[in-house]
């Protein structure tokens, strides 16, 4: 489980990093979330589904993993077979903004395409 202060300040990071990717004019057509489970955050993308624009669809884009034995933060990737690689280029870290940055960047283009 992530300890609650971790939480908090991951919340805080992913809310601020929402409000500068996003731009108001275009949350109509693309928003980003995330959902915490057990020691792991997964950030998405979530747009209107083609076929029904009424739904709207999440698409996985990273995972983060803290280890609380370590209280390092590790960033993964999502595989064409739908499985979580880690990110050779990044060494764990206690940094959470480093790894979200390093998102946001994507200089190998396998998060954001």
């Amino acid at each position: 489980m992530l300890p609650k202060i971790e939480q908090r300040l991951v919340e805080r990071l992913l809310a601020r990093f929402y409000d500068r990717r996003m731009l108001a004019h275009v949350q109509h057509q693309t928003r980003l979330g995330h959902v915490i489970r057990g020691n792991s955050i997964t950030l998405f993308k979530i747009r209107p589904g083609f076929d029904d624009p009424a739904v709207w669809l999440r698409s996985p884009v990273a995972q983060f993993r803290y280890s609380s034995v370590a209280s390092l933060w590790s960033l993964y990737w999502r595989d064409r077979n739908r499985r979580w690689q880690p990110c050779e280029d990044m060494t764990s870290t206690r940094n959470f903004e480093a790894l979200l940055t390093e998102v946001d960047r994507d200089p190998t283009c396998i998060f954001w395409g």
